[in-house]
Formats: C-alpha cells, sequence, structure tokens
C-alpha cells in the first residue's frame, strides 16, 4: 500500500515536471519540445530552484532572475526561459500566448532580416538604406543582446495586455458609478464594490510587473 502510495506520488512529480515549450530562435523560426524539467535544467543551464517560479501548480509573483547561462521570466501569462541563442515559452498550446509568440516571431525575424543586410552591403550602401528607415530603430535592435530584444517585446506585451484589462474595467466602472450616483440601491452598490476589487487587483498586478 505504502509503496503504491510513492509510486502514484514519484509519477504525480514527474507529471508536474514535464511539459510542452515552444522554441523561438534568433531567426524568428519556431519548434516545440516535450520536456521534464531536468532536460530544460541541462538545455539552459539553470538549477531546479530557478524553474520553481514556472511551476503552474505553485503560485509565485512576477519575477525574473538573472543567472550565469540564462533569464528566467514570470509574467502574467508568460513563463519563460531566454539564453543567448533561444527562448523556450511553457504551454505554448494556451491561447493567450498566442500574441506574444506572433509577435517575437515577427521581431527577431525583421531584426535577423537587418543583420543580413548588414553583412550582405558595404558601409556605403548600408547608410542609403539606412536613410529610407528608421535610423534609430534598425541600429537599436540590432546592436542589443538577443535576451534583451526578447525582453523587449515580452514586457510590451505585458504592459499592453494589463492595459487592456484596465480599460476594459474602466468601461464597466464609469456606467457603474453613474447609475449609482441616480439611484443608491444595494444591487448598484454591490457592482460598484466588485469593479473596484477588481481594479485593485489588476492594479496589484502591474505593481508586480
Amino acid at each position: 500500500m505504502e509503496n503504491s502510495r510513492n509510486e502514484e506520488g514519484q509519477e504525480k512529480k514527474m507529471a508536474m515536471a514535464s511539459g510542452s515549450w515552444i522554441i523561438l530562435d534568433a531567426h524568428g523560426k519556431s519548434s516545440t519540445l516535450e520536456a521534464d524539467k531536468y532536460k530544460i535544467m541541462e538545455r539552459a543551464g539553470l538549477h531546479a530552484r530557478d524553474l520553481r517560479i514556472l511551476d503552474p501548480h505553485l503560485s509565485y509573483p512576477s519575477a525574473i532572475l538573472s543567472r550565469e547561462h540564462a533569464i528566467v521570466l514570470n509574467l502574467e501569462h508568460v513563463k519563460a526561459i531566454i539564453t543567448a541563442e533561444e527562448v523556450l515559452l511553457q504551454n505554448p498550446a494556451n491561447s493567450i500566448l498566442a500574441p506574444v509568440i506572433e509577435e517575437l516571431s515577427r521581431h527577431l525575424k525583421i531584426v535577423d532580416s537587418i543583420y543580413g543586410i548588414h553583412h550582405a552591403l558595404g558601409e556605403d550602401d548600408m547608410e542609403k538604406v539606412e536613410c529610407k528607415n528608421d535610423q534609430a530603430t534598425n541600429r537599436g535592435i540590432k546592436d542589443l543582446p538577443f535576451e534583451f530584444r526578447v525582453l523587449e517585446v515580452v514586457l510590451e506585451h505585458i504592459c499592453s495586455y494589463l492595459d487592456a484589462r484596465v480599460t476594459e474595467l474602466e468601461t464597466s466602472i464609469y456606467p457603474a458609478l453613474d447609475e449609482l450616483t441616480s439611484k443608491i440601491s444595494s444591487r448598484n452598490l454591490d457592482r460598484v464594490r466588485k469593479l473596484k476589487t477588481a481594479m485593485t487587483r489588476v492594479n496589484a498586478r502591474v505593481q508586480k510587473v
């Protein structure tokens, strides 16, 4: 009986440790990976404790961990590992991740094409090309390390996501306040109270980011 429980515990532990990942390389090309935490640790040069903030079964606050070989981040629904060559995003089947995956792929492909142009053309020709484009943008993104380029896209996505949540709440709050002003009732009071609680929670999430 005890052995059976131990086996069940080990199976549950392994199930929690394994998972699906989508990998985007520096060229914006994607691939999927089924791996347990040990394979991920070996691939990214991380320790087991570094992956705790990514465990969906644990409630960890938003965080960005900088390690020698990788950056581990847990921001809202984005749980990822960024190395110098690739970014691994956990649970790619989650539809809420689709926009950030699409934006990362698009951004990395653009940067890759800029690098290609720089290598293919001489300095004089490159200056002519940059004059036709946004020089600050081109030079800025090509000079950033891969890890920072990924972080920039993820942070912009999270900020836009939270901003959209705030906008949604505001569109509901103002009509609710107008109703409460015109008619004080338990129903209207309860509605305003719930919206205030929701706004407080969103503000707390924003502060964590």
